[in-house]
């Protein structure tokens, strides 16, 4: 098996990027893409009560395990398995006795809020998508996905949003806009952008096979 190639796709919390690797992998299929998601990488938590993981600023880089993420990435490139992390946003931790099992596949999906902040994680990517969308769409759809998939109430998401989560999109995540390839507005809305992403990655892919 030659090299993989791995794909990073960043942009704020709520840009779309979930959407547009979701879209990407529904085209190709589990056989040639593996999806890597970099929330799946939170450090563990469990030398902390649960008042103090609340606490936690989950928008800072300190907060993600890189060294273990990138240690993954690169036995994915050697053709090896990994077990991925699964992290429980109810609990806010890692749980400690389940993973995920993920294959070594030709395209490796990368994504995440931090994807280009890190340089040792940028430089083992291959094409580097940032996900551009307006900060106001991007705070209510992160408020819908935190009420309904991680059990937050209105008034803390917004309590994090404008005390956290703005500050550290705009120290961390809108600074690496400028390491991207490409930069797609609208998010997963932006069927054009897509189309043109899985070409590029069809020719890759038969570019590989032969």
């Amino acid at each position: 098996m030659s090299r993989p190639v791995l794909i990073g796709i960043t942009g704020g919390t709520g840009s779309g990027k979930s959407t547009i690797a979701k879209e990407i992998y529904k085209k190709f299929g589990e056989n040639c893409i593996a999806m890597i998601e970099q929330d799946s990488y939170y450090k563990d938590q469990s030398h902390l009560t649960s008042e103090e993981r609340v606490k936690t600023n989950y928008d800072h880089p300190n907060a993600f395990d890189t060294e273990l993420l990138i240690q993954q990435l690169q036995s994915l490139i050697d053709g090896e398995s990994v077990e991925k992390p699964i992290y429980d946003f109810e609990i806010h931790n890692r749980k400690s006795d389940e993973t995920v099992r993920v294959e070594s596949r030709d395209i490796i999906i990368v994504e995440g809020i931090l994807v280009l902040q890190e340089k040792n994680l940028r430089d083992m990517l291959d094409i580097k998508i940032y996900v551009d969308t307006d900060a106001d769409v991007r705070f209510i759809r992160r408020m819908v996905r935190d009420v309904k998939e991680r059990g937050r109430t209105i008034d803390s998401v917004i309590t994090q949003y404008l005390t956290v989560v703005k500050k550290m999109h705009e120290e961390f995540t809108e600074n690496t806009k400028k390491y991207a390839d490409i930069v797609i507005p609208e998010g997963g809305h932006n069927k054009v952008a897509i189309d043109i992403i899985n070409a590029n990655i069809d020719q890759i892919l038969q570019q590989k096979n032969n």
